[in-house]
């Protein structure tokens, strides 16, 4: 099921850039907070991943970059999560994330669940290369595909269902 939608391209220049992009990254703080009460949570779900899929997909690559790289950066500073060692790998994957989900949006101009797929996919597979990379270890840049996929099934349908909601407002 494919949906035309009303996409946003925010400038730099545009105060809604950083207010839109300030709220997300809140979204980002706070579902990883709930999700990390459970045992593996942030592994499982990787939830720090949910909000930067709909800003970028919604309001472009500018708002996107935005909440990718500050939503790491803020939940390191203030929680400690993600640990020192994988937050080049979670910002790299966000950026990717970002730039895949501005793309998709830009180039198809709907929404569906097979786009979101294929911006999951691209960002978790090229990620997970550039992880494995960094850390010298396929099996290391693997872990989203061995323990995430419930996360990614989260992304592509909860963001689904989530763009479908504000895009019909």
């Amino acid at each position: 099921m494919n949906t035309t939608v009303k996409l946003h391209s925010l400038g730099a220049r545009d105060y809604r850039t950083y207010i839109f992009s300030a709220l997300f990254v809140l979204g980002n703080i706070i579902l990883p907070q709930i999700c990390h009460l459970a045992p593996n949570g942030g592994h499982i779900f990787l939830p720090i991943y949910f909000f930067t899929l709909i800003a970028a997909y919604k309001y472009g690559w500018q708002v996107g970059l935005l909440t990718a790289i500050a939503s790491p950066l803020v939940n390191h500073f203030l929680f400690g999560m993600p640990p020192t060692a994988v937050l080049p790998s979670i910002l790299i994957k966000s950026t990717l994330l970002a730039g895949g989900a501005a793309y998709a949006a830009h180039r198809f101009r709907s929404v569906s669940l097979l786009l979101l797929l294929a911006v999951v996919l691209f960002y978790q597979v090229a990620g997970s290369l550039i992880e494995g990379a960094l850390h010298g270890s396929l099996a290391a840049g693997l872990v989203d595909f061995r323990l995430g996929l419930p996360g990614m099934a989260i992304q592509v349908i909860g963001g689904y269902l989530t763009l479908r909601y504000i895009l019909n407002k």
